[in-house]
């Protein structure tokens, strides 16, 4: 079974939404940690927002607060991202993380995760 499998990119006009949807196996979704990163070209990979196995509130970049909603099924092993207002600041990549050897300490850092999907690219048109 794949660890992490990403959905539900695609493009869209600025002011749209979509929702994306990471599919975990049983044993990465009991992760200590889920997360959502982003990387445009040119530019380092940021985290976008995170939830605790322990839970707790989501954390959020700042750039999407307000925007973007992290949530987790535990009935389908499945982590999902609902973007909305999206610009087209927020065109990228998009990747699934999880980190299975411990908390993280800085969510925002990619280096804290050990286990990635191949990511889905979102794109948003002016």
């Amino acid at each position: 079974q794949v660890p992490l499998v990403e959905s539900g990119g695609g493009s869209v006009q600025t002011g749209g939404s979509l929702r994306l949807s990471c599919a975990a196996s049983s044993y990465t979704y009991g992760s200590y940690c889920l997360a959502w990163f982003r990387q445009a070209p040119g530019k380092v990979r940021e985290g976008v927002a995170a939830i605790f196995i322990g839970g707790g509130e989501p954390y959020y970049a700042d750039a999407v607060k307000g925007r973007f909603t992290i949530s987790r099924d535990n009935a389908k092993n499945t982590l999902s991202l609902q973007m909305d207002s999206l610009n087209p600041e927020d065109s990228a990549m998009y990747f699934c993380a999880a980190a299975t050897y411990g908390v993280p300490t800085n969510w925002r850092d990619e280096k804290e995760f050990d286990v990635w999907g191949q990511g889905t690219q979102v794109t948003v048109s002016s």
